[in-house]
């Protein structure tokens, strides 16, 4: 009896009209976005810090991890085109692409990674902390609680775009990507998008138990720990992502994830046996 796969060739758009659309991509971003965004209102409710404080947060956090994404693609997985001439490095921060007989056209940021996300996030708090005068670990731990399902709807939009796929198994649940080829493949964004919903789940479930606990740190490092402990296993389930990695003992993925994990285990070491009033 043959494997039931799973077939996966979904359109791009939400919904098209014409020559504009909505892409699953972008709508899983923003729902992602949005709950953050609610999410972290509260908790600024919850532990008694003023929505003047709260308001400016949000662009911080969008222009940050946006280019830090943007950029991190660019130079960690693809330096050989972007950095070889002026129209290349103009693409890596407009989203358009140069025509090779003249003009250009939007394409939108196609590239994007995690990794230098989260880079450009810690920068974008840094300064909005500096501006605002707020507890850097409290800011930092409302961004552990929140900042598992804000990743799991980024993998959702991967899924949709069928990018970052896995290797080929015949593992009953496997995925065939249409826009791929016709082999049965790893759904890698699934096993993601599912691990954080869980991660998330988990740290709420703590911080619930444990809201003193906001402002040592322990919440941050939890999600910046297992958030990429997660992602550097995962990732032997993945194909490369560009050519040179295959020349490499663990892929730049991984590569990329040690300093993180080691930077989780730091912030969750240096939380014990602390706690912070709330509102202190």
């Amino acid at each position: 009896m043959l494997p039931l796969y799973i077939t996966w060739n979904p359109s791009e758009y939400l919904f098209n009209f014409g020559g504009f659309g909505i892409r699953w991509y972008g709508m899983c971003w923003l729902i992602g976005l949005a709950l953050g965004y609610f999410m972290m209102k509260w908790l600024y409710k919850q532990h008694k810090y003023s929505q003047e404080k709260f308001e400016p947060l949000f662009l911080y956090v969008f222009i940050s991890i946006l280019l830090g994404a943007r950029l991190g693609h660019c130079l960690f997985y693809e330096p050989e085109y972007f950095l070889t001439s002026a129209k290349n490095i103009v693409e890596m921060i407009v989203p358009i692409r140069f025509l090779e007989h003249g003009g250009w056209k939007f394409v939108g940021y196609q590239g994007l990674a995690s990794h230098g996300g989260v880079v450009g996030l810690l920068l974008g708090l840094y300064l909005y902390i500096k501006r605002y005068k707020m507890k850097p670990w409290v800011v930092l731990d409302f961004f552990g609680i929140c900042s598992g399902i804000t990743a799991c709807f980024i993998r959702i939009g991967n899924l949709m775009n069928s990018e970052i796929i896995g290797k080929i198994t015949d593992v009953p649940w496997a995925f065939i990507f249409y826009k791929v080829d016709s082999s049965p493949r790893h759904p890698g964004q699934l096993y993601e998008a599912l691990a954080y919903l869980l991660l998330f789940g988990l740290i709420f479930f703590i911080y619930k138990r444990n809201p003193k606990k906001v402002g040592t740190g322990l919440f941050f490092g939890l999600c910046i720990f297992l958030i990429f402990v997660f992602r550097f296993a995962i990732e032997y389930t993945k194909e490369i992502q560009v050519a040179f990695e295959s020349g490499l003992p663990i892929d730049m993925g991984q590569i990329l994830s040690i300093p993180l994990i080691i930077l989780g285990a730091w912030a969750i070491w240096r939380s014990k046996g602390k706690e912070v009033e709330i509102g202190a």
